[in-house]
Protein backbone atom coordinates (compact mmCIF):
# COMPACT_ATOMS: atom_id res chain seq x y z
CA UNK A 1 0.00 0.00 0.00
CA UNK A 2 3.07 2.43 0.97
CA UNK A 3 3.84 2.77 -2.82
CA UNK A 4 0.20 3.52 -4.34
CA UNK A 5 0.29 6.02 -0.83
CA UNK A 6 3.18 8.64 -2.67
CA UNK A 7 0.95 7.90 -6.13
CA UNK A 8 -2.49 8.88 -4.86
CA UNK A 9 -2.31 12.37 -4.79
CA UNK A 10 -1.30 13.04 -8.26
CA UNK A 11 -3.90 10.26 -9.51
CA UNK A 12 -6.66 12.16 -7.19
CA UNK A 13 -5.42 15.77 -8.99
CA UNK A 14 -6.04 14.37 -11.96
CA UNK A 15 -9.29 13.02 -11.35
CA UNK A 16 -10.61 16.64 -9.19
CA UNK A 17 -9.00 18.62 -12.63
CA UNK A 18 -12.01 21.14 -12.87
CA UNK A 19 -12.14 20.04 -16.96
CA UNK A 20 -13.16 16.39 -15.35
CA UNK A 21 -17.18 17.69 -15.10
CA UNK A 22 -18.69 20.93 -16.03
CA UNK A 23 -20.59 20.92 -12.32
CA UNK A 24 -17.49 20.06 -10.38
CA UNK A 25 -16.57 23.40 -9.30
CA UNK A 26 -20.59 23.58 -8.07
CA UNK A 27 -20.48 20.30 -6.62
CA UNK A 28 -17.08 21.71 -4.68
CA UNK A 29 -19.01 24.98 -3.40
CA UNK A 30 -22.15 22.69 -2.54
CA UNK A 31 -20.24 20.37 -0.43
CA UNK A 32 -18.33 23.35 1.46
CA UNK A 33 -21.82 25.41 2.54
CA UNK A 34 -23.63 21.87 3.46
CA UNK A 35 -25.27 22.41 6.56
CA UNK A 36 -23.59 20.53 9.26
CA UNK A 37 -25.56 19.45 12.03
CA UNK A 38 -24.13 17.16 14.74
CA UNK A 39 -25.83 13.38 14.44
CA UNK A 40 -26.55 12.29 17.62
CA UNK A 41 -26.60 8.52 16.21
CA UNK A 42 -25.62 6.66 13.28
CA UNK A 43 -27.14 3.36 12.04
CA UNK A 44 -25.09 1.56 9.66
CA UNK A 45 -25.92 -2.00 9.90
CA UNK A 46 -29.72 -1.28 9.08
CA UNK A 47 -31.47 -1.63 5.81
CA UNK A 48 -32.04 2.07 5.53
CA UNK A 49 -28.19 3.25 6.37
CA UNK A 50 -29.62 6.58 9.01
CA UNK A 51 -27.14 9.42 9.86
CA UNK A 52 -29.37 11.17 13.08
CA UNK A 53 -32.27 11.86 13.64
CA UNK A 54 -34.83 14.75 12.78
CA UNK A 55 -34.89 16.11 16.35
CA UNK A 56 -30.62 16.86 15.63
CA UNK A 57 -31.75 19.61 13.48
CA UNK A 58 -34.69 22.31 12.92
CA UNK A 59 -37.06 22.61 10.23
CA UNK A 60 -35.18 25.37 8.41
CA UNK A 61 -31.58 23.50 8.64
CA UNK A 62 -32.98 20.21 7.56
CA UNK A 63 -34.97 22.20 4.77
CA UNK A 64 -31.20 23.41 3.43
CA UNK A 65 -29.65 20.10 3.64
CA UNK A 66 -32.55 18.30 1.69
CA UNK A 67 -32.09 21.08 -1.06
CA UNK A 68 -28.43 20.30 -1.18
CA UNK A 69 -28.84 16.88 -1.07
CA UNK A 70 -31.48 16.89 -4.37
CA UNK A 71 -28.92 18.90 -6.00
CA UNK A 72 -26.85 16.05 -6.77
CA UNK A 73 -29.37 13.72 -8.22
CA UNK A 74 -29.32 10.79 -9.43
CA UNK A 75 -29.53 8.99 -6.45
CA UNK A 76 -28.68 5.45 -7.40
CA UNK A 77 -27.84 3.37 -4.40
CA UNK A 78 -29.52 3.43 -1.14
CA UNK A 79 -32.05 4.19 1.18
CA UNK A 80 -30.35 6.48 3.39
CA UNK A 81 -32.19 8.78 6.00
CA UNK A 82 -30.32 12.00 6.56
CA UNK A 83 -31.45 13.94 10.02
CA UNK A 84 -34.76 12.93 9.11
CA UNK A 85 -34.37 12.91 5.12
CA UNK A 86 -35.82 9.64 3.49
CA UNK A 87 -33.08 9.31 0.60
CA UNK A 88 -35.01 6.69 -1.70
CA UNK A 89 -32.56 5.64 -4.35
CA UNK A 90 -32.93 3.86 -7.28
CA UNK A 91 -31.80 0.54 -5.79
CA UNK A 92 -33.20 -1.20 -2.96
CA UNK A 93 -29.58 -1.58 -2.36
CA UNK A 94 -30.51 -3.13 1.27
CA UNK A 95 -31.89 -6.31 -0.62
CA UNK A 96 -28.66 -7.39 -2.18
CA UNK A 97 -27.00 -6.66 0.57
CA UNK A 98 -29.28 -9.10 2.59
CA UNK A 99 -28.27 -11.79 0.01
CA UNK A 100 -25.00 -11.59 0.70
CA UNK A 101 -24.37 -10.74 4.77
CA UNK A 102 -24.28 -13.97 6.40
CA UNK A 103 -22.70 -15.70 3.48
CA UNK A 104 -19.26 -14.11 2.93
CA UNK A 105 -16.56 -14.14 4.99
CA UNK A 106 -16.77 -12.52 8.41
CA UNK A 107 -15.69 -8.75 7.59
CA UNK A 108 -14.97 -7.33 11.46
CA UNK A 109 -11.69 -6.29 11.23
CA UNK A 110 -11.45 -6.29 7.43
CA UNK A 111 -9.23 -4.06 5.29
CA UNK A 112 -12.14 -4.15 2.46
CA UNK A 113 -12.23 -3.20 -1.34
CA UNK A 114 -15.44 -1.90 -2.95
CA UNK A 115 -14.97 -1.73 -7.14
CA UNK A 116 -17.65 0.72 -8.34
CA UNK A 117 -18.95 1.81 -5.09
CA UNK A 118 -21.25 4.41 -5.97
CA UNK A 119 -22.09 6.93 -3.18
CA UNK A 120 -20.95 4.50 -0.92
CA UNK A 121 -23.86 2.38 0.42
CA UNK A 122 -22.38 -0.58 0.51
CA UNK A 123 -19.28 0.65 2.19
CA UNK A 124 -21.31 2.04 4.78
CA UNK A 125 -22.85 -1.72 5.39
CA UNK A 126 -19.77 -2.74 5.61
CA UNK A 127 -18.60 -0.63 8.27
CA UNK A 128 -21.32 -1.35 10.23
CA UNK A 129 -20.39 -5.51 9.61
CA UNK A 130 -17.39 -4.48 11.37
CA UNK A 131 -14.76 -3.53 8.83
CA UNK A 132 -11.67 -1.76 9.88
CA UNK A 133 -11.85 0.13 7.14
CA UNK A 134 -13.16 0.35 3.40
CA UNK A 135 -11.55 1.94 0.46
CA UNK A 136 -14.43 2.34 -2.45
CA UNK A 137 -13.19 3.20 -6.35
CA UNK A 138 -15.61 4.98 -8.56
CA UNK A 139 -14.92 7.07 -11.54
CA UNK A 140 -18.39 8.61 -11.61
CA UNK A 141 -17.62 11.78 -9.49
CA UNK A 142 -21.31 12.70 -9.04
CA UNK A 143 -21.34 9.72 -6.69
CA UNK A 144 -17.83 10.82 -5.48
CA UNK A 145 -19.65 14.12 -4.26
CA UNK A 146 -22.79 12.04 -2.60
CA UNK A 147 -20.32 9.71 -0.30
CA UNK A 148 -18.59 13.11 0.44
CA UNK A 149 -21.72 14.69 1.34
CA UNK A 150 -22.63 11.78 3.53
CA UNK A 151 -19.33 10.87 4.76
CA UNK A 152 -19.19 15.09 5.67
CA UNK A 153 -22.47 14.82 7.79
CA UNK A 154 -21.59 11.48 9.53
CA UNK A 155 -18.46 12.29 10.87
CA UNK A 156 -15.17 10.98 11.02
CA UNK A 157 -15.71 7.42 9.23
CA UNK A 158 -13.01 4.71 7.95
CA UNK A 159 -14.45 4.45 5.00
CA UNK A 160 -13.32 6.92 1.39
CA UNK A 161 -14.30 6.51 -1.94
CA UNK A 162 -11.90 7.30 -4.34
CA UNK A 163 -12.60 9.15 -8.18
CA UNK A 164 -10.67 6.17 -9.44
CA UNK A 165 -11.12 2.82 -11.55
CA UNK A 166 -9.72 -0.25 -10.99
CA UNK A 167 -7.01 0.15 -13.53
CA UNK A 168 -5.80 3.08 -11.92
CA UNK A 169 -5.00 1.21 -8.79
CA UNK A 170 -0.94 -0.08 -8.75
CA UNK A 171 -0.52 -3.50 -10.31
CA UNK A 172 0.13 -7.32 -7.80
CA UNK A 173 -1.31 -4.54 -5.04
CA UNK A 174 -2.35 -8.05 -2.96
CA UNK A 175 -3.66 -5.76 -0.06
CA UNK A 176 -6.85 -6.41 0.83
CA UNK A 177 -8.97 -9.13 3.07
CA UNK A 178 -12.52 -9.09 1.18
CA UNK A 179 -13.16 -7.09 -2.33
CA UNK A 180 -16.51 -6.51 -3.52
CA UNK A 181 -17.36 -5.96 -6.96
CA UNK A 182 -20.96 -5.70 -7.70
CA UNK A 183 -23.13 -4.54 -10.79
CA UNK A 184 -19.50 -4.06 -12.71
CA UNK A 185 -18.02 -7.12 -14.33
CA UNK A 186 -20.34 -7.27 -17.07
CA UNK A 187 -19.89 -3.34 -18.31
CA UNK A 188 -16.16 -4.76 -18.87
CA UNK A 189 -15.30 -5.44 -22.84
CA UNK A 190 -12.29 -8.08 -21.20
CA UNK A 191 -13.82 -10.61 -18.02
CA UNK A 192 -10.88 -12.25 -17.38
CA UNK A 193 -8.95 -8.79 -17.01
CA UNK A 194 -11.59 -7.95 -14.64
CA UNK A 195 -11.36 -10.82 -12.81
CA UNK A 196 -6.96 -10.94 -12.37
CA UNK A 197 -7.00 -7.45 -11.93
CA UNK A 198 -9.65 -8.24 -8.50
CA UNK A 199 -6.80 -11.09 -7.55
CA UNK A 200 -4.14 -8.89 -7.68
CA UNK A 201 -5.58 -6.75 -4.80
CA UNK A 202 -6.48 -9.42 -2.70
CA UNK A 203 -4.07 -10.69 0.01
CA UNK A 204 -3.69 -14.68 0.09
CA UNK A 205 -6.44 -16.10 1.46
CA UNK A 206 -8.65 -13.30 0.97
CA UNK A 207 -12.09 -13.50 -0.57
CA UNK A 208 -13.65 -12.06 -3.58
CA UNK A 209 -17.33 -11.08 -3.48
CA UNK A 210 -18.59 -10.98 -7.23
CA UNK A 211 -22.07 -10.10 -8.42
CA UNK A 212 -22.78 -9.67 -12.04
CA UNK A 213 -25.81 -10.08 -14.34
CA UNK A 214 -25.98 -13.75 -15.62
CA UNK A 215 -27.83 -15.89 -17.92
CA UNK A 216 -29.83 -19.31 -18.13
CA UNK A 217 -27.77 -22.20 -19.72
CA UNK A 218 -24.77 -24.57 -19.39
CA UNK A 219 -20.83 -24.42 -18.89
CA UNK A 220 -19.63 -22.30 -21.84
CA UNK A 221 -22.93 -20.15 -22.60
CA UNK A 222 -23.00 -16.54 -22.45
CA UNK A 223 -25.06 -13.57 -23.85
CA UNK A 224 -23.35 -11.15 -25.67
CA UNK A 225 -25.74 -8.27 -27.05
CA UNK A 226 -25.80 -7.16 -30.17
CA UNK A 227 -26.08 -3.51 -29.54
CA UNK A 228 -27.71 -2.62 -25.88
CA UNK A 229 -29.18 -4.71 -23.62
CA UNK A 230 -31.96 -3.18 -21.20
CA UNK A 231 -31.11 -0.56 -23.21
CA UNK A 232 -27.66 -0.29 -21.17
CA UNK A 233 -25.27 0.49 -24.09
CA UNK A 234 -22.27 -1.10 -22.47
CA UNK A 235 -22.98 -4.50 -21.16
CA UNK A 236 -20.62 -7.04 -22.58
CA UNK A 237 -20.63 -10.34 -21.42
CA UNK A 238 -23.33 -11.81 -19.59
CA UNK A 239 -22.53 -15.33 -18.77
CA UNK A 240 -24.54 -18.96 -17.45
CA UNK A 241 -23.27 -19.36 -13.64
CA UNK A 242 -21.41 -22.56 -14.48
CA UNK A 243 -19.40 -20.63 -17.16
CA UNK A 244 -18.33 -17.79 -14.45
CA UNK A 245 -17.14 -20.48 -11.97
CA UNK A 246 -15.20 -21.85 -14.79
CA UNK A 247 -13.75 -18.18 -15.70
CA UNK A 248 -13.07 -17.69 -11.92
CA UNK A 249 -11.02 -21.02 -12.10
CA UNK A 250 -9.36 -20.05 -14.92
CA UNK A 251 -8.41 -16.69 -13.28
CA UNK A 252 -7.17 -18.71 -10.41
CA UNK A 253 -9.38 -18.97 -7.47
CA UNK A 254 -10.73 -21.72 -5.32
CA UNK A 255 -13.02 -22.52 -2.86
CA UNK A 256 -15.93 -20.65 -5.68
CA UNK A 257 -19.29 -21.32 -4.33
CA UNK A 258 -22.05 -19.60 -6.08
CA UNK A 259 -25.28 -17.85 -3.11
CA UNK A 260 -27.49 -16.34 -4.56
CA UNK A 261 -29.78 -16.47 -8.26
CA UNK A 262 -31.77 -13.70 -8.12
CA UNK A 263 -34.75 -12.01 -10.78
CA UNK A 264 -34.23 -7.76 -10.65
CA UNK A 265 -37.56 -6.93 -10.21
CA UNK A 266 -39.36 -3.17 -10.63
CA UNK A 267 -40.10 -3.08 -6.72
CA UNK A 268 -35.79 -3.24 -6.45
CA UNK A 269 -34.85 -1.10 -9.33
CA UNK A 270 -36.81 1.81 -9.70
CA UNK A 271 -37.62 5.43 -10.44
CA UNK A 272 -38.00 7.27 -7.56
CA UNK A 273 -38.45 10.98 -6.54
CA UNK A 274 -34.53 10.82 -6.15
CA UNK A 275 -34.00 8.90 -9.21
CA UNK A 276 -36.38 10.62 -11.74
CA UNK A 277 -35.02 8.73 -15.03
CA UNK A 278 -36.43 5.67 -16.90
CA UNK A 279 -35.73 2.60 -14.71
CA UNK A 280 -36.14 -1.26 -15.31
CA UNK A 281 -40.08 -1.20 -15.88
CA UNK A 282 -39.25 0.96 -19.15
CA UNK A 283 -36.46 -1.37 -20.15
CA UNK A 284 -39.12 -4.30 -19.50
CA UNK A 285 -40.82 -5.24 -23.01
CA UNK A 286 -44.67 -4.31 -21.90
CA UNK A 287 -46.05 -7.47 -23.39
CA UNK A 288 -43.77 -10.15 -21.82
CA UNK A 289 -42.04 -8.84 -18.62
CA UNK A 290 -39.65 -11.96 -19.08
CA UNK A 291 -37.63 -9.80 -21.98
CA UNK A 292 -36.02 -6.87 -22.47
CA UNK A 293 -37.42 -4.11 -24.45
CA UNK A 294 -34.82 -5.40 -27.42
CA UNK A 295 -35.86 -9.34 -26.66
CA UNK A 296 -33.41 -10.49 -24.34
CA UNK A 297 -33.96 -12.39 -21.16
CA UNK A 298 -34.88 -10.46 -18.41
CA UNK A 299 -31.86 -8.99 -15.83
CA UNK A 300 -31.45 -12.10 -13.73
CA UNK A 301 -27.65 -11.54 -11.32
CA UNK A 302 -25.54 -14.00 -9.15
CA UNK A 303 -23.45 -13.55 -6.66
CA UNK A 304 -20.19 -15.93 -6.34
CA UNK A 305 -17.48 -16.01 -3.80
CA UNK A 306 -14.18 -17.26 -4.11
CA UNK A 307 -10.99 -17.30 -2.49
CA UNK A 308 -7.15 -16.22 -3.72
CA UNK A 309 -5.01 -19.29 -2.82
Amino acid sequence: MRPWGRTLPRQLAAALAPQRHGDLRHWRQLLAELPRPVPSSLALAAPTVRIGAPADCDAATRTALEAALRQLHPWRKGPFEVFGIHIDAEWRSDRKWARLEHAVSPLAGRLVLDVGAGNGYYALRMLGAGAARVIGIDPTLRYVFQFLALKRLAGDLAADILPLALEDLPPKLQAFDTVFSMGVLYHRRSPFDHLFALKDCLRRGGELVLETLVTEGREGEVLVPRDRYARMRNVWFIPSVVTLEGWLVRAGFERIRCIDVSRTTPEEQRATDWMRFQSLADFLDPSDPDRTVEGYPAPRRAILLAEKP
